[in-house]
């Protein structure tokens, strides 16, 4: 058997492509070692705790391209190549992979599911083909390659018309037609998605329920389900875009065995090695079905289905790929039995998706088969009811305001949930929305029961609530918050008088066989429905650390790396760990991270709860992103005991008008600001400065609602839009000038700073969506006054812990920015180029340790450089103009390391033709500015010729926007900064590269439980 494993990842964070992969992937990896096989991994995205060399013996962060990977292939010489964890990006390369007979050439195995089996699964008319072969019903299609073709098959059959294209991800490039022209331009975009030009056309059939089973298959060819998962929305609406519920709660017992009968026949044909996706409609009125589509691969799902029901899939894949049987392996839950028991679930599961459409106030709200959502949370529960209230509270964003319910309605959004709710506040009957929307009865009349509690508690004061009502609201999900504005009262007087009544939460465990067998399982859910099963852990130091909750834009998986990694470094110093988060994506809450995983809502309530229950000694909010900074304050004052800082100096930290007061004090420049609780506040202090300015709301992340302004007119629209919960908002001039940034960790007197970075992009794009480079080549002098700055602030504050500090630097002058008192986006690349864990030395002062001299750490000798990108999600937001500014918008980000910075971003647009090879595969709109060969077709012309792959445009007006938005439907790279664009000639100066790994030595493995 093979001893050196090729792991490829699914790179950078895109929508449809998300952090289950890094879930996966880590899994996978963990399970190669733990059998002593050496891992080699690809991966790109330096956010995740799958690229940490901990998790693999040699880690390259290289382009996922045929050419990159044959370079390592050829310099590790692996043995074999596992592709199944790495989401449609690894599964395409390994296709083209073996199509270029590299596996073949350096005799390296494809463990797991064969090519042919690949191809079956993800090509539509091979996979058509099979479907009739086994007699699978699947909806009237065509596999069709051409405009023409499609508008055939449409005249056939009638609109609409539902379009998939192969070898995609997120239904990228897919999409429902109701005319002939939306047909036109949805297979124009289709084809140049598909990697083999192919898309395959249906006839809708929206409005048919969505199943998906989550199946395991063996080599004896033992095949089992692992779950079952029901979509709220019917079909129409992209799986990851829609409410998920597991197990599914509206099936007959005929339908659901008939369903699951199906999906494991499809996975054997197939011959499937491991994990596999499978999704169907179903008739609401008949048994008739149709199989929708098959990922012969580990899936979003999967992260979700191993997370409802603590089934590890991935590594359980990973460990069926090496050739072990289903009825062989533990289940390391359980401990008991095995991975061919089949799970049973005693509780149900709310999947949620988080959307971005809170930072885009201008995009299209309207849900299709294009994915949409750039993250999910989950809720469990005893009840249907608390579940989908424990997922909504798990969001991190406010109900919305629900204005036109009905719109919502009719035509799916990522409101109608609301909308919904709203609707039945005023009186409308499930059936007569059920005959709008098409969503189940059973569904509607949890939601109804939800509302006519509702309904009941505002009827009550603090005085006449009854104990039996109250009870009720909190089986039924309902938080404190919620109930003490249904009735008029403050959240602390609900809290007392629940505990008045001895009304406390339950914890109950996950085991995977719903209390059959005796589980050694520490993943606990809280539920007021039913007793509690789950006593506190034993132990002499016990720490709480609390995770980031849901991917959005602006708070990604970075924050679930910085979290995975203070837990790591807790229990290397002896403490036990219980980790609180509810994203199901994560690394975080798998159940072997921490000593135990609560799955709840990121709130006061919850945690103090948590806090109670377990009898905590410090809980961590440093770690979490901004979700746990912006709880701190509460819980402080609820005297739960945090690590770190206190809330009031946090506070000093993240309000504007108090962290410049004290920057004036110590002397350290800074730009112009203020913050302002009102409109008119906004408005006078505008007249203080010069325009532009830069306003956004506090207390945020990624830059959320932050608009330049230029004038007075702009002001009053800018402010035009705003309400009361939008303030405070924050008011800076806007400087001209280039971003540093540092990360440090400070133990309240002495600081270490591993190097600086800095942006390629000018102060005013958000530094998310900047380019960076690691470690900055800037001078001496701005050097020595960004540590000076640094330790100023650290010893004025008395500040422990991790932070994250961004100036501008003008000439010889350098500017405090801003600071973030917690970890931040960059410490995962930091972290890893500088093979020095930031969180670790940051846990080390937070726990009290004091065994280290910061002063061994105050050089470092960095051997090449790393150049940090962003990456943006245009396919799936294709009516946003990503024109970089104050507001971030990228998803996720890429890492590449070099020799020299050429190297480096050569790395980095790999994937870009050269323009002095083929000048039309280029055009720019100011030809002026670069002295480049560029097409000298039009623009109409240029966009739809095959050679279309660059265009810069970094204008700012209204046909600019639409050319950029227009560039980007066709699948073109723009360029909307001049100082990217420039970057890209540059990488165009390196000839070739050399694979280069991150450093760290190989280590042992890490030990598995």
């Amino acid at each position: 058997m093979s001893k050196k494993v090729l792991v490829i990842g699914s790179g950078p964070i895109v929508i449809g492509q998300a952090a289950e992969f890094d879930y996966s992937g880590t899994q996978g990896c963990l399970a190669l070692r733990e059998e002593g096989y050496e891992v080699i991994l690809v991966n790109n995205n330096p956010a995740t705790i799958m690229t940490d060399y901990t998790i693999a013996d040699v880690v390259y962060s290289e382009p996922l391209t045929v050419e990159s990977l044959t370079s390592i292939i050829k310099k590790e010489k692996p043995d074999a190549l596992l592709a199944g964890l790495g989401g449609q990006t690894a599964l395409n390369l390994a296709v083209e992979l073996e199509k270029a007979e590299v596996l073949k050439t350096y005799g390296v195995e494809l463990l797991g599911t064969s090519v042919k089996s690949i191809q079956q699964g993800e090509d539509r008319e091979l996979f058509r083909e099979l479907m009739d072969q086994l007699g699978q019903p699947v909806p009237e299609s065509e596999v069709i390659s051409t405009v023409e073709e499609a508008l055939k098959f449409a005249e056939r059959v009638g609109y609409p018309i539902i379009s998939r294209p192969a070898y995609t991800l997120g239904g990228r490039g897919g999409g429902i037609a109701e005319s002939e022209s939306a047909l036109e331009e949805l297979i124009q975009n289709g084809l140049k998605a598909s990697p083999i030009k192919q898309v395959i056309i249906e006839k809708s059939i929206a409005g048919f329920k969505e199943i998906e089973y989550e199946i395991m298959r063996d080599t004896n060819g033992t095949c089992i389900s692992v779950c079952n998962m029901e979509n709220f929305d019917p079909v129409g609406v992209h799986t990851g875009d829609s409410i998920v519920v597991a197990p599914s709660q509206t099936l007959t017992d005929k339908e659901y065995q008939m369903l699951r009968t199906a999906s494991l026949q499809i996975v054997s044909a197939l011959e499937v090695i491991g994990g596999c996706n499978v999704q169907l409609a179903l008739d609401p009125n008949s048994n008739r079905y149709y199989v929708i589509e098959v990922n012969p691969r580990v899936s979003r799902s999967s992260a979700l289905a191993s997370k409802a029901t603590g089934y590890p899939i991935a590594k359980m894949a990973t460990k069926v790929a090496l050739g072990y049987p289903l009825d062989a392996l533990e289940n390391p839950l359980t401990g008991h039995t095995y991975a061919s028991f089949e799970p049973a679930l005693d509780y149900v599961v709310v999947k949620f998706p988080r959307w971005p459409f809170d930072k885009f106030s201008e995009a299209n709200r309207k849900l299709g088969t294009t994915m949409r959502a750039t993250g999910e949370v989950m809720a469990i529960d005893r009840t249907l009811e608390g579940a989908f209230q424990k997922a909504v509270q798990s969001l991190d964003t406010k109900p919305p305001a629900i204005t036109n319910a009905e719109e919502h309605l009719t035509k799916p959004t990522d409101l109608r949930y609301f909308a919904i709710l709203s609707e039945l506040r005023a009186g409308k009957t499930i059936e007569e929305i059920h005959n709008v929307t098409g969503i189940d009865l059973f569904f509607l009349d949890v939601l109804m029961n939800m509302i006519n509690l509702e309904k009941s508690l505002s009827k009550f004061s603090l005085d006449t609530l009854q104990v039996e009502v109250l009870k009720q609201a909190k089986v039924y999900g309902f938080s404190d918050s919620t109930i003490a504005s249904l009735i008029g009262e403050s959240e602390a007087e609900v809290e007392n008088l629940r505990k008045i009544h001895q009304i406390h939460p339950s914890y109950k465990m996950v085991d995977t066989c719903a209390a059959e067998f005796e589980a050694a399982t520490n993943y606990v859910y809280g539920t007021y429905a039913g007793e509690n099963e789950i006593e506190p852990l034993e132990a002499t130091k016990k720490a709480l650390i609390i995770g980031s909750g849901p991917i959005r834009i602006g708070q990604g998986v970075e924050f679930d790396y910085s979290a995975v990694k203070a837990i790591e470094s807790l229990q290397g110093l002896g403490w036990t760990t219980v980790m609180v988060n509810n994203n199901p994506e994560t690394v975080s809450t798998d159940y072997e991270t921490a000593d135990r995983l609560y799955f709840e809502p990121i709130t006061k309530e919850v945690i103090a709860s948590i806090v109670q229950h377990e009898n905590i000694d410090l809980v961590f909010t440093q770690f979490g992103g901004q979700t746990g900074i912006n709880i701190a304050e509460e819980l402080a004052a609820a005297k739960i005991p945090l690590a770190g800082v206190s809330a009031d100096t946090l506070a000093d930290l993240e309000d504007r008008d108090r962290f410049y007061t004290a920057l004036n004090q110590l002397d350290i420049p800074h730009v112009q600001g203020s913050t302002c609780y009102t409109k008119e506040e906004a408005i006078r202090a505008a007249d203080e400065y010069n325009y532009p300015l830069l306003c956004r709301p506090s207390y945020v992340i990624g830059g959320q609602g932050m608009v330049k302004i230029n004038n007075d007119a702009e002001l009053e629209n800018a402010l035009q839009g705003t309400d009361a919960r939008h303030y405070p908002i924050v008011l800076d001039e806007f400087m001209i000038g280039k971003e540093v940034e540092v990360d440090l960790v400070a133990d309240g007197e002495h600081t270490f700073i591993p190097e600086i970075m800095e942006h390629i992009e000018p102060a005013g794009v958000h530094s998310g969506d900047s380019m960076a480079i690691y470690p900055a080549a800037i001078p001496k002098e701005i050097k020595e006054m960004v540590y000076q700055y640094s330790e100023q602030i650290v010893k004025h504050f008395h500040y422990k812990g991790i932070m994250n500090i961004q100036f501008l630097w003008q000439g010889d002058e350098v500017f405090v920015l801003e600071v973030n008192p917690r970890a931040s986006r960059t410490v995962p690349i930091i972290s890893k180029v500088s093979n020095q864990s930031l969180v670790d030395l940051a846990i080390k002062v937070l726990a009290g340790e004091t065994a280290f001299d910061f002063k061994a750490f105050s050089s470092m000798d960095l051997s090449y450089v790393a150049v940090k990108y962003p990456l943006f999600s245009s396919h799936a937001l294709p009516e946003l103009d990503h024109k970089l500014g104050a507001n971030m918008k990228s998803t996720g980000e890429g890492m590449a390391i070099g020799r020299t910075v050429e190297e480096a971003l050569a790395k980095v647009f790999s994937h870009l033709p050269n323009p002095y090879q083929n000048k039309d595969s280029c055009f720019l709109d100011e030809q002026a500015v670069f002295d480049i060969p560029t097409s000298t077709l039009s623009f109409e012309d240029w966009i739809q010729s095959n050679e279309a792959a660059v265009y810069y445009n970094d204008q700012d007006t209204e046909k600019a926007k639409e050319r950029r938005i227009q560039a980007l439907k066709y699948g073109i790279t723009v360029f909307s900064e001049k100082s990217t664009f420039e970057a890209y000639l540059k990488a165009l100066t390196c000839e070739q590269f050399e694979p280069t790994p991150l450093p760290g030595k190989k280590t042992e493995g890490v030990q598995a439980g």
